[in-house]
């Protein structure tokens, strides 16, 4: 299985948004905040194409990961995998891809309040103090 990072543009703001989605349903369903509407457009709200990198799997373009940068704090935000990809050690790779990279002062990891915790194949170890956003959606 071939896993590489690509920059994204413009024209995956819409697939992105369906994704998010789809891999939030479950999550803001369960904590009761889940919004058809407001689920995509906070993404299409927060879409910056040049922070962002599309993640591809054998040639398949299965998820996102934006990693921007504010005062000296990498902050890691709008993660998302398709699930039929998941469990296959993919957030794993692309995780660890992103903190391998250059890069002088704390890291963060922005995940919905609620989320189950990271799996334990995802060493977050290189993260200082991860965060959460808030419930809605």
């Amino acid at each position: 299985m071939e896993v590489a990072l690509r920059d994204s543009t413009p024209e995956d703001l819409e697939w992105l948004v369906e994704l998010r989605a789809v891999v939030l349903r479950d999550d803001l369903t369960r904590l009761g905040v889940f919004d058809e509407t407001r689920v995509r457009q906070r993404l299409r709200d927060a879409f910056q194409p040049q922070l962002t990198r599309v993640v591809v799997v054998d040639g398949r373009d299965v998820g996102s990961i934006t990693v921007r940068v504010e005062d000296d704090v990498r902050w890691v935000e709008h993660f998302y995998l398709a699930p039929d990809i998941h469990g296959r050690g993919v957030g794993s790779t692309v995780l660890r891809a992103v903190l391998d990279e250059p890069h002088d002062g704390p890291t963060r990891l922005n995940v919905l309040v609620g989320s189950p915790p990271v799996d334990s194949t995802n060493d977050t170890a290189s993260c200082s103090t991860p965060t959460t956003a808030s419930t809605s959606s």
